[in-house]
Order: structure tokens, then C-alpha cells, then sequence
């Protein structure tokens, strides 16, 4: 019974300590990500877009910069932008760099590694060029739209509707932005407390030796944190506080390929993307993700970057 008491005290202050840090994080995302949603334009943005493939890839890789979405709100937008005219490899690459690198993450990921800012600044220079690198991928491979050919489009127009799309007066802009915030932070919520919960679970019932198993070797400790980061499905802003609470256990390179490969793809993107891209695509995209950061985390810690 005293055996059970414990664990169960264990996942409670592992469940309460990962929601209370990334609670402020997922805020502050949600709130930009209203704003955005309001104030701007999607014609905006496809003035911007730049016509050369490095230049394209570049521009997808730093947009998360200027738009800070969480991938849930990014995929239904970049799926308007692919229609009003974005090249598709630009709006694929923001859905993978988008949710690691905005401010917003930049700020958790430094909170949650104040011991080890090596490995913060790692989680940036790879997403980077994970995602730098599949832009170009996607530009000389890549040799049709990937959309589905209806793509939901009743599906979108009322998405739009009832998101009051960029028209209306700035009042009326400012009156949805709340609501949109609100909307945004439930659905975002839900996934974060499911994930705090799973984590808690892992973490106080698998025992530290059968993880140690799995975490002193280095290669498959690399494919065991990205698959859990598949699974878990974490928002990016709280999955930095996950994965210092690993810190102890496995290697960096494991930890840099779950704070890299977890925010680009996961479950519940993966079920998102396949609501709007064909199904053999997003099965290519996501084998080729997987690829360069698993390969990308192993070069890392080669060179001694984490």
C-alpha cells in the first residue's frame, strides 16, 4: 500500500509542477495567436512571400518569428495561404518550424533549461536546419499541389466565418479576440493536461531502470524519445519543461530529438495535416521529418553541440 501512496504522490507533483510552468507559456500563445487571427491579413502575407527556393525556405523557416501559432491554429491557416497562392513548401515548412521557433518557445525552452543552455540553443539550430533543409527538399521533389483536392472547403469556409475573418471594423476585431483566445486555450488545454497526465504516468509508474535500459543506449534512446514525443503529442510551449524533467535520465541527443521532432509532427498534427494533405504525402513527410532529425540529433552530439 506505503508502495502505491508514493507513486501516486510521485505523478501528482510531476502532473501539477509541468502544468503550473507551462500554463504562463500556453497563455501568452494563445493570446498572440488571437491577435493574429484578427489583425492579420492573409494578402499581407503573400506580398511578402519571396519567389527563390532559399530565399522561399528561409522565409518558412522564420515566419513562426512573426506568427507564433501552436501547429493546431497554423495548419488551417497555411491551408488558406497554399490556396490564396503561398508555394506549398513555403507553408510546410512554417507547420514544422513555426511551433519551435517563435519567441514565445524560445522563452520556455531557456526557463526550463537554465541549467543546460547548450541544449536550448541545440533544440534552435537544428529545428532550423531540419526545417530549412526539407523546404528545399520539398521544392525540387515535391512535384505537385499536396492538397486534397477539396480539402474540406465547406470546412474552411465556415472555419473562416465563424473566425470572423481579417475584415470588419477594429472594434469588431477586438471584440472576437477574447473569444478566440478562450476557444483556443481549451482546445490547447486539453491536449496539454492529457499530456501532463500521460508524462505523470510514465514517469512515476515505469520504473528508473527499465527507462535506463532503453536510455544508455544512444542511438535507440534517440527513436525512443521521438516516438514518445509522437505520441504525447505536447504543445511546444510545455514540452521543454517534459523534457528537463528527463534531463537526469537520458542523453542530450535523446532530449534534443524529442524538443525537435515532437512540436514539427505528432499525433495530433498528424491527424490535422491528413484533413488537408493527401494521405501518401503526409506518410512521406513525416518519414523524412523523422529521418532528418534523428540523423541531425546523432550529428549533434558527434560534433559536441549538446
Amino acid at each position: 500500500m506505503r508502495w502505491d501512496f508514493d507513486k501516486l504522490q510521485t505523478f501528482k507533483i510531476i502532473f501539477i509542477s509541468i502544468i503550473l510552468e507551462a500554463l504562463p507559456f500556453l497563455l501568452i500563445g494563445v493570446l498572440v495567436s488571437a491577435i493574429l487571427q484578427a489583425f492579420v491579413s492573409d494578402k499581407l502575407i503573400g506580398k511578402l512571400t519571396p519567389k527563390h527556393p532559399i530565399a522561399g525556405s528561409l522565409f518558412g523557416s522564420l515566419l513562426g518569428i512573426v506568427l507564433p501559432l501552436c501547429e493546431c491554429g497554423m495548419i488551417p491557416i497555411v491551408r488558406r495561404l497554399i490556396r490564396k497562392g503561398l508555394p506549398p513548401y513555403i507553408g510546410l515548412t512554417y507547420i514544422v518550424a513555426g511551433p519551435i521557433l517563435n519567441p514565445v518557445v524560445v522563452g520556455a525552452t531557456f526557463a526550463a533549461f537554465r541549467t543546460n543552455r547548450e541544449l536550448a540553443y541545440s533544440r534552435f539550430y537544428l529545428a532550423f536546419l531540419v526545417s530549412f533543409g526539407l523546404g528545399l527538399l520539398l521544392y525540387y521533389f515535391m512535384k505537385s499541389n499536396p492538397m486534397k483536392a477539396e480539402a474540406n472547403r465547406h470546412h474552411l469556409h465556415h472555419h473562416d466565418h465563424h473566425h470572423g475573418s481579417t475584415g470588419g471594423s477594429f472594434m469588431h476585431k477586438l471584440a472576437h479576440t477574447p473569444g478566440h483566445a478562450a476557444e483556443e486555450f481549451f482546445d490547447m488545454g486539453k491536449f496539454l493536461l492529457f499530456g501532463a497526465f500521460i508524462t505523470a504516468v510514465l514517469q512515476s509508474v515505469i520504473s528508473r531502470s527499465a527507462i535506463a535500459a532503453v536510455a544508455d543506449h544512444d542511438y535507440g534512446s534517440q527513436l525512443f524519445m521521438m516516438g514518445l514525443a509522437y505520441l504525447l503529442s505536447l504543445c511546444s510551449t510545455s514540452d521543454a519543461f517534459v523534457a528537463a524533467s528527463f534531463n537526469s535520465l537520458f542523453p542530450s541527443t535523446a532530449l534534443l530529438a524529442f524538443l525537435v521532432f515532437g512540436p514539427m509532427v505528432d499525433l495530433k498534427s498528424t491527424l490535422m495535416l491528413l484533413s488537408v494533405f493527401r494521405r501518401k504525402f503526409v506518410l512521406a513527410f513525416i518519414l523524412l521529418l523523422f529521418a532528418l532529425v534523428w540523423i541531425g540529433s546523432i550529428a549533434f552530439g558527434e560534433l559536441g553541440w549538446v
